[in-house]
């Protein structure tokens, strides 16, 4: 047997899409995704996309690298409770685990208006459960 078997075992496994999950998360720079960043308290937020729901944290159990919630102008968040926490539109170039449904790192973030979020048709029900 080569000795070279385990590399072009690797890459035969990665090309069938058994390592996708990986593959996605090492992209240089990420992957742009847009929807609904939802932050409804301390330590807490998800992006509900056309893919669903990514988690970005978990108070106490999980926490994605990098800054967020994304900087919003005024009226583009949706409070709710206290303090700066509620719901927006966002684009977020990230590094994602697939199979997980994770955000690893949050590359770069923008708020966007809600009208935008509002007209996808992949969204439309989303922000009904957000409120």
């Amino acid at each position: 047997m080569s000795r070279h078997w385990f590399p072009a075992a690797f890459t035969v496994v990665l090309s069938l899409g058994l390592g996708a999950g990986a593959a996605a998360a090492q992209q240089p720079g990420g992957q742009q995704r847009c929807g609904w960043f939802d932050n409804p308290s301390p330590g807490n937020a998800w992006l509900h996309d056309k893919d669903g729901r990514w988690t970005v944290a978990i108070q106490g159990d999980y926490l994605a690298e990098g800054d967020w919630p994304p900087a919003y102008k005024p009226g583009e968040l949706h409070r709710k409770g206290n303090g700066n926490y509620g719901y927006g539109c966002a684009c977020l170039t990230v590094k994602v685990d697939v199979e997980a449904k994770k955000i690893l790192e949050i590359v770069s973030s923008k708020g966007r208006p809600l009208s935008i979020c509002r007209k996808d048709k992949a969204l439309s029900t989303v922000e009904k459960r957000l409120r």
